[in-house]
């Protein structure tokens, strides 16, 4: 007899893994090799920025004082007795009449407290000697850029979990970063089930369609920023496919199989977490598509078994396994980030179960529209390709039209959010 299964909200499902969630391990990179990772620890500035008061701008360091007389009539004239240029330090300390001639990112020398900039001095030599005249006054402070004024030492600049971008990477670099603690990227196993399926490049034979579900799934892994461990495909035969997962789970910090999850006579997946003596999460979910996705733990590992249709595999992935390896690599906001679209067309499909629909952003005048990417069928992989976002539509309705209000949840984004949820469809 068919196993029974009782479906769990969608909701309750990621409670269950989240509960299983992984605590993912460090790993120091160089500098070089740290884009697009995520930092392990809190950069704090280990000393201030600047280090030094600087001149933003070059022209002559002065003493204020020394101007207070100065006017369009009354120019003032200062002996250069010495010239810096940026990485050097000033030898000269300054005396009542004298400035130096500095540049752009140069340390103030002792004595000076502003800077001349050299549109407003005039230059010239006198007797082997080099001088300068001004004929406005000075404030003292002015045009100089003082030590710590951009951030004191102690302070906290990037917060761990932090994606590591051009930005961040120019604050590492500035405290002397050259290897970064990162989160150490989970390693996820794929192992793709089922006697039908061929390699990408076999020629098509019949009742045999290609594997597209791990390359899929692949791609999928690396988008969320883990690295993957292929492991073929598996026959129905229920032993030699205990073989390749027990091995598999040795090998990596998660395992997820496609397809082999529903109830038929050759659908083995339930047989071998039974064989393992995982502890099954759940095996059917409130959800189209997707809804035998299957999510169980064996030991300390996750075995996720995902549906073998294309378009329920990868709504699986992206709302159970996902935020798993967002939290195992420090990520605070581990969920799909969600916003509100204008539904621009009709879908009128009446939803028991909540509803992920494969779907596009647009933008109109200010608004943000939400598009049918295609097909809306679980075994359709072609609107996959078009597929920018996922439109959630809520159990129990009768269908949406154009002009509706709905949630969408971003495939792309970076940012994230830290909670699961949904507004309350109107």
């Amino acid at each position: 007899m068919a196993e029974i299964r009782k479906p769990i909200p969608v909701e309750e499902a990621i409670s269950r893994v989240w509960q299983n969630r992984l605590e993912g391990d460090v790993e120091y990179v160089s500098i070089e090799g740290c884009d697009n990772r995520r930092i392990a620890e809190d950069i704090v500035a280990s000393h201030p920025v600047p280090p030094f008061p600087k001149s933003p701008y070059d022209g002559f360091a002065l003493r204020s004082a020394d101007t207070h007389e100065a006017n369009r009539n009354n120019p003032v004239t200062f002996e250069v007795v010495e010239h810096i240029g940026a990485g050097q330090v000033p030898v000269k300390h300054l005396h009542k009449g004298e400035a130096i001639r500095i540049m752009t990112g140069a340390k103030i020398p002792e004595g000076a407290d502003c800077i001349a900039m050299f549109e407003v001095c005039q230059s010239y030599e006198q007797h082997n000697k080099a001088y300068m005249s001004i004929k406005r006054t000075m404030e003292s402070g002015q045009n100089i850029i003082q030590e710590g004024s951009e951030v004191a030492t102690g302070e906290k600049l990037i917060e761990q979990g932090t994606l590591i971008n051009p930005g961040v990477k120019a604050v590492l670099a500035t405290f002397g970063y050259s290897q970064v603690k990162v989160a150490k990227k989970p390693v996820i196993g794929i192992i793709a089930t089922g006697t039908e399926l061929l390699d990408v490049d076999e020629d098509l034979e019949p009742g045999k369609i290609r594997n597209s579900n791990a390359h899929m799934i692949a791609s999928q892994i690396i988008r969320a920023g883990a690295e993957y461990k292929y492991f073929g495909k598996l026959a129905d035969v229920l032993a030699a496919s205990y073989d390749m997962i027990t091995k598999a789970l040795a090998e990596v910090d998660i395992l997820i199989t496609t397809g082999g999850v529903s109830v038929g006579d050759f659908d083995l997946m339930p047989a071998i977490y039974e064989k393992l003596g995982a502890d099954v999460l759940f095996n059917k979910v409130a959800m189209r598509p997707g809804s035998v996705t299957t999510v169980a733990a064996s030991g300390d590992k996750l075995l996720y078994g995902l549906s073998g249709n294309p378009s329920a595999c990868y709504v699986g992935f992206e709302l159970f396994a996902r935020p798993i390896i967002q939290h195992s690599l420090r990520n605070p906001n581990v969920f799909l980030k969600r916003i509100r679209a204008t539904l621009a067309d009709d879908f009128p499909k009446p939803n028991p179960f909540t509803r992920f629909v494969r779907s596009y952003i647009t933008y109109e005048n200010g608004d943000v529209f939400t598009n049918l990417a295609g097909m809306d069928k679980s075994n359709v992989v072609t609107s996959l390709a078009h597929s920018t976002s996922l439109m959630v539509l809520p159990g129990g309705t009768r269908g949406f039209n154009a002009g509706d209000q709905v949630d969408v949840m971003l495939l792309d984004d970076q940012e994230g959010q830290c909670e699961f949820g949904f507004t309350e469809n109107k």
